[in-house]
Parts: structure tokens; C-alpha cells; sequence
């Protein structure tokens, strides 16, 4: 999209223009201090603060956050009792001060000048929204592998922001750097979202005449979950809630169909095999399940095959583990689209960082 004479113009900002940055936390105790130093660190030239949205965590978050708030008058406290991330996003959005908001994430690290440099994206293209490239990266092997394949196209497909070279419009952003104003004329995140409140909000944002804008020169670090168990309730949660979006806008991009087309293959195939144990299929039935057998197989080996040759690692067991996370993260989101679709997200929850 390119700017346009019917655009809505927003008015230039000013030189070191102040920013708020703001972070929904449940249960981030091991990374918490890690993101909020990334933050502080920023040396940006105009004044700041961040606004911490505080889930009721279960592993001295609270405590955490208490001290970086006692150690810097930056840091302030805002609670999101209902643990939501959009609710907690809105809570910490309303109680910033300055004209541009920063969004973060706890398993986030913004690399040195990211500020300055966003701001001056916003500035340059006029844009409502500008985010950078998504890295994830990894401490043990299994979250190594997972952040593997995150950084995949083979994983979570052909975002923008996950593998895009050129600056350009985008359908949405990741975190995101915003112009305030925007965010209070369209309205803040839908809170009645559990996930995908970014990509609702960034519609919302290009539908009023804004631009939201990528640029790949910013690298993002993004710490992934840690275990198989945890990206699998993750990606179901998000799959859902995707779902829940498709029902709403009563549309899909083509880029999100392939996951749950190979979950209901597979769901199928596992199907085919018990009637054909229990006997109830019969005659030409096992050529209906002889197909949902060869789509199955060849997923599973080619999503194998994907994993060992092509998303790196050092060792033969990091090349299994990336195929493990792969096929977790494509079945799981999968079926958790089909189910939105098919009936709605109503109280599905990501509970992959709860830890009691």
C-alpha cells in the first residue's frame, strides 16, 4: 500500500518525542528482568517510562517487578487480575503518558537503538504502527530446536515479520511501536481476545486509512517456550483464537489453511486405522482410508525431512528435535483452527506459562 491523498495524516512528530513503552507479565520470573534491562538500556534520547501489566503469576513475578519498579522511577505497576494479554495490554496503555507507545514482550529483547530507530521509521513513512524481524533463539535444545523452527518459513508460515527482507506495508507487526493517538481512536485491543489481538488491532488500524509498517533492519529477540508441552498448549490456544477471527471476519489469508488441512489428514488417518482394526471399514471404504494414510505419511515425512535437512542444528538429536517441533507446532495450531472455526474460541486459554 502506498500513501494515498485520502490517507488520514497524522501530525509530524516531534524531535525525541517521548515514548511509553508497556508489557503484559504472567509468570515471567525468569525473564522478566532480562526484558525490562533491554528496555532501560535503550538510551533514547527523549523521556520515557514503562508501564508493567502484572498477571496474577504464581512464581515471584510480583516480587520481581516490585524491586525493578523500587530500583527506577521509569518502571510502573499496573495489575491485569484477569490475566488476559489484551486486557492487560489496554490497562497499561491507559495509564501511559507520551505521545508514542511501545509495545514489549517479557520473552522479548529489543536490541540496542531499537527506539530511535522505530521512531524515526514512524516519522519518515507516517505510519500508525511500525515493527521489526522476529528472531527467536534458544538456551537448552529443545527450546533451541523450537526456536528453530520458529525462525522457519516452514514453521509458522510467511508473516512479514518473520522472514521479510524489504521494508514494506504489512497486514500486522510484531510488538509494535505506535502513534498513541491511533490507538485510542480505534478503540485499544479487543480484550474480548485471548490471542491474535495484534493482527485484529492492525486490521482495525489499516481500515481506518493508517499504515503499518515492516522494516527487516531491527532484529527482535524472542525467547520461545521451553518445552514440547508448552509450545503444543501454546500453538492449540493461538490456532483457536484464529479460528475465532476467521468466524468473525468470515475470511482466512490463504497462508493460515495449510496447518489445519494437514491436521484434519492426519486426524483422519489415526481415525481410518482404528475402524479398519475394529473392522467396520469394508470394501472400497479402504481406499478412503488408504488415502488419509498416504497424505499422513507424506506430511509426517516431509515435515521430517524439513526438519533434519533444512532448520540447521549441531547435532543429529537437534535435527530430530527441530522435526519434533515442527510437526508439534503445525498439528497443534491446526486443530486449534479447526475448532475456532467450527465452534468458536469462547474460554480457551493459553496456559502454557502457568505454572500452578
Amino acid at each position: 500500500m502506498t500513501q494515498t491523498a485520502s490517507r488520514p495524516k497524522l501530525e509530524p512528530l516531534p524531535a525525541d518525542v517521548a515514548v511509553s513503552y508497556v508489557m503484559p507479565v504472567l509468570n515471567e520470573a525468569g525473564h522478566l528482568a532480562r526484558a525490562v534491562a533491554a528496555v532501560l538500556a535503550q538510551e533514547y534520547p527523549g523521556e520515557s517510562e514503562l508501564v508493567l501489566a502484572l498477571g496474577s503469576s504464581t512464581d515471584g513475578t510480583d516480587a520481581i517487578a516490585a524491586g525493578l519498579a523500587a530500583s527506577d522511577s521509569r518502571v510502573r505497576l499496573v495489575r491485569n487480575p484477569a490475566n488476559d494479554i489484551p486486557k492487560g495490554l489496554n490497562a497499561a496503555i491507559r495509564a501511559t503518558r507520551f505521545p508514542v507507545v511501545v509495545r514489549v514482550d517479557a520473552h522479548a529483547e529489543l536490541p540496542p537503538g531499537y527506539t530511535t530507530a522505530m521512531v524515526d521509521l514512524l516519522r519518515r513513512t507516517g505510519a500508525a504502527n511500525a515493527g521489526g524481524l522476529m528472531v527467536a533463539r534458544g538456551d537448552t535444545p529443545v527450546q533451541a530446536a523450537i526456536a528453530r523452527a520458529y525462525n522457519s518459513p516452514f514453521g509458522l508460515g510467511g508473516g512479514v515479520y518473520h522472514h521479510g527482507e524489504d521494508e514494506t506495508d504489512a497486514d500486522s507487526a510484531y510488538l509494535g511501536v505506535f502513534r498513541r493517538e491511533v490507538l485510542f481512536e480505534v478503540g485499544l485491543f479487543d480484550d474480548t481476545l485471548r490471542r491474535g489481538e495484534d493482527w485484529e488491532l492492525n486490521a482495525r488500524i489499516r481500515d481506518a486509512g493508517y499504515r503499518v509498517v515492516f522494516t527487516p533492519r531491527l532484529e527482535v529477540t524472542y525467547w520461545p517456550r521451553a518445552s514440547l508441552a508448552a509450545l503444543r498448549r501454546q500453538m492449540y490456544a493461538t490456532g483457536v483464537w484464529r479460528g475465532q477471527l476467521v468466524r468473525r471476519h468470515r475470511g482466512t489469508p490463504v497462508r493460515y489453511l495449510p496447518p489445519p488441512l494437514v491436521a484434519l489428514i492426519v486426524a483422519g488417518s489415526v481415525l481410518c486405522l482404528l475402524l479398519q482394526a475394529l473392522g467396520v471399514i469394508r470394501g472400497g471404504g479402504h481406499q478412503v482410508a488408504a488415502a488419509f494414510h498416504l497424505g499422513a505419511v507424506g506430511y509426517l515425512l516431509g515435515a521430517g525431512t524439513v526438519g533434519v535437512t533444512k532448520l540447521g542444528g549441531d547435532t543429529v538429536c537437534d535435527r530430530l528435535l527441530n522435526a519434533v517441533a515442527l510437526i508439534t507446532m503445525h498439528l497443534s495450531w491446526g486443530a486449534g483452527f479447526v475448532r475456532g472455526v467450527l465452534f468458536g474460541a469462547e474460554r480457551t486459554v493459553d496456559r502454557s506459562r502457568v505454572t500452578a
